[in-house]
């Protein structure tokens, strides 16, 4: 893997060139699974995920957790599994069934997408995770497994996080998992009968490292107390 680019900015803060020594594509993704303390990613497998993942979904009884994505909600479990069929083995977008180990059901999804090896760049998206993901240990880990796969195993430049700018949980989470916020992206895209303004965030290789250790300390078992709840917010 190479070493983590290194760049400056002006004193004004605008962007400069700086040369990348010796760079080299990177490697696709792997279809293979990552395993942390709390929680399992494993390649999405219809056979094996799709009806939990559709109980899992269902726990979001009025469907909100789907108003920003450009499908769902689903009427019913063939159709979702129809849906999801269409996405196992794809490799971009590259889904990720999000695994409960305790119950060893999938209560999420996630996925990389617009990869380019060519220059080291790579998108987290198609993020949904069921109320029994939701501000936990679990979808914070997930998070990172994902993060830590791009940049210390593959070796990529840059981690891009985007969203409907009207999706402030969405904005949250990218803050609280160190993505910087980078402009809005006027009229997009359209989906679901509405304009998507979206909004851009990215997480750089030469700052991964800051990130990585602020994960770590957050997930280290000692930061939460007998009730499971944080003694430090991440980051902080």
């Amino acid at each position: 893997m190479p070493s983590p680019t290194t760049s400056q900015t002006s004193i004004s803060g605008q962007p400069v060139s700086f040369p990348v020594p010796d760079w080299q594509p990177r490697p696709l993704p792997p279809k293979t699974g990552l395993e942390g303390r709390y929680v399992r990613l494993e390649p999405l497998d219809v056979t094996h995920h799709a009806d939990a993942l559709f109980q899992s979904f269902g726990r979001d009884t009025d469907a909100r957790n789907w108003t920003y994505l450009p499908y769902g909600p689903f009427a019913d479990a063939d159709t979702f599994r129809h849906w999801l069929a269409g996405c196992q083995g794809c490799d971009d977008p590259l889904f990720y069934s999000i695994i409960d180990p305790v119950s060893g059901n999938a209560a999420g999804l996630a996925s990389y997408l617009r990869i380019t090896p060519e220059t080291g760049v790579i998108e987290v998206g198609h993020i949904h995770f069921s109320p029994l993901l939701q501000q936990t240990r679990l979808a914070t880990e997930a998070m990172y497994l994902l993060m830590r796969r791009v940049f210390d195993e593959l070796g990529y430049r840059r981690y891009e996080w985007k969203c409907d700018a009207l999706n402030a949980p969405s904005c949250a989470a990218a803050a609280r998992l160190g993505f910087r916020f980078e402009g809005i992206f006027r009229q997009a895209t359209l989906y679901k009968g509405r304009n998507r303004d979206t909004a851009w965030y990215s997480i750089l290789d030469r700052e991964w490292p800051t990130r990585r250790a602020a994960f770590e300390t957050w997930l280290d078992p000692a930061n939460f107390d007998a009730d499971g709840k944080q003694r430090r917010a991440l980051g902080k």
